[in-house]
């Protein structure tokens, strides 16, 4: 009984983490280039460990069903699996800044990885040059997305990780 228990606190967590990353995610769909994906991922890595991993396929699948199936939902399955790596290796560190260091440089970084499968698939022709020019036409979002995740993460570390030090359970 203890172990199905388990199981089932398990399922419901990660579930729970999903719906609040979907949650936020569609709150926050009105302004460009801000949202709280970033900073959800790396908290739940900081509480849950490399456990938090399981929420990106979920999380990413959902996102196809919701907004399709396109060329950039491809990316989803390396790019967020990176942040949630990056921070579990980053995890011990008890300091907004690094974390806030991360989040804002994953989000500058988040129109190279996204440029990253048209050097493969393109149009009208695939290739560097147009993965190059991809990435090179969004940059302006990227600054946007990377100063919002800075921002983000040093002004909600600290009450987010109080109130989860009282509620999470670990996996």
């Amino acid at each position: 009984m203890r172990k199905y228990r388990a199981k089932l606190h398990y399922i419901a967590t990660i579930g729970v983490l999903v719906a609040l990353i979907e949650a936020c995610k569609l709150a926050m769909a009105q302004i460009p280039n801000v949202e709280l994906t970033s900073f959800w991922l790396i908290i739940f890595t900081v509480f849950f460990g490399r456990r938090a991993m399981i929420a990106v396929p979920i999380f990413t699948l959902l996102e196809g069903a919701i907004y399709g199936f396109g060329l950039w939902w491809v990316m989803y399955f390396y790019a967020w699996p990176a942040l949630v790596l990056i921070a579990y290796f980053m995890r011990k560190s008890d300091s907004a800044l690094p974390f806030a260091l991360l989040s804002g440089i994953f989000g500058l970084s988040f129109g190279f990885l996204c440029a990253i499968p048209y050097v493969f698939v393109g149009s009208p022709t695939p290739g560097l040059s147009y993965a190059f020019g991809y990435w090179v036409a969004g940059i302006p979002f990227d600054l946007i997305h990377g100063v919002a995740n800075f921002v983000l993460m040093l002004v909600l570390y600290r009450p987010v990780t109080s109130v989860m030090k009282k509620v999470a359970r670990p996996l």
